[in-house]
């Protein structure tokens, strides 16, 4: 079975079932990942995909982890079993620590790659993993005092795989709002934010330089009223909750509009997925779709220019 994987998917929790649909050559499915006899393609529900993953036969704890040096530094564990042993490895390698990093992280570390044990004497490990983070698992630092909810590290998240922020003198437009977790972040960051939503800001985050609101419906706000004030929008970014269907017609107005080039949107989903509506998003030029940790029933949409 081994000498067939060509690629390997961690699921999010409770959402394996919807990345099984996505993935054709299911060899085995290990807990939360699933091994794949096909190579990878970029399952939206994975957590973290490891893209050209090898089996390696080992004979100790110490040749396991001779083994994962030869071909990089940094790795992380997903462990399913024999964790003792795992993390008797895991301890051998020359990783870096995993810590809760500061906002905006950067990863200039180098590559993380992921391993597990697949029995006492094989290893299947992946240099090349579409997350930065270990299993896909981002951890920052937290604030407790500044934003008026937890949604904001949603956003760090995405930002820290868009691999770029807003920056002082960009104009940016933050859809669904309140209580104004996305807006703390994106005026942090130095940018100018307006956030719409029907319902208020937390006063804090309105008192914000920077930060002004208006409360009305999202979709009413369209860019003939910016193209008409000769005023650019750097980002767009939306936590609304709404209809898939509805955000992709309203962002398709945007992106038409070719007024704004960098988008990040979630995608709220009800029930079972609609693959057809998510396969829409995706097929957006320079887009991609994907399922973030701090993701619930969720996806993410980016447009990066």
């Amino acid at each position: 079975m081994t000498s067939k994987i060509q690629s390997a998917y961690l699921a999010p929790e409770g959402l394996s079932e919807s990345l099984l649909k996505e993935i054709d050559g299911v060899i085995a499915v290990h807990d939360r990942l699933i091994l794949s006899s096909k190579p990878f393609v970029n399952a939206h529900w994975a957590q973290n995909i490891w893209k050209n993953p090898v089996t390696l036969p080992i004979d100790s704890i110490n040749d396991a982890a001779k083994k994962l040096k030869s071909i990089q530094r940094n790795w992380g564990l997903y462990s399913f079993t024999m964790h003792r042993r795992a993390q008797l490895i895991q301890g051998k390698l020359n990783s870096k620590k995993f810590k809760a990093q500061p906002f905006p992280s950067s990863f200039s570390d180098g590559p993380l790659g992921s391993w597990c044990l697949l029995d006492e004497n094989t290893v299947l490990a992946s240099a090349d993993c579409t997350s930065p983070f270990p299993s896909g698992e981002p951890s920052f630092i937290e604030d407790k005092d500044g934003p008026p909810n937890r949604a904001y590290l949603k956003l760090y998240e995405a930002l820290a795989f868009a691999g770029k922020t807003p920056v002082e003198g960009e104009f940016c437009i933050d859809v669904g709002g309140s209580p104004g977790g996305w807006a703390w972040v994106i005026q942090k960051c130095g940018a100018e934010v307006l956030s719409i939503d029907r319902s208020p800001l937390d006063e804090k985050i309105t008192d914000l330089k920077g930060v002004s609101f208006e409360k009305r419906d999202a979709f009413s706000l369209l860019p003939a009223e910016f193209i008409e004030k000769g005023q650019s929008v750097n980002w767009l970014f939306s936590d609304v909750i709404c209809y898939p269907e509805k955000l992709y017609d309203w962002v398709s107005v945007w992106i038409d509009s070719g007024i704004c080039k960098n988008f990040i949107c979630t995608i709220k989903l009800k029930g079972e997925p609609e693959m057809a509506i998510i396969k829409k998003f995706a097929a957006i030029s320079d887009s991609k779709v994907i399922h973030l940790f701090y993701n619930k029933n969720e996806l993410t949409f980016f447009k990066l220019g």
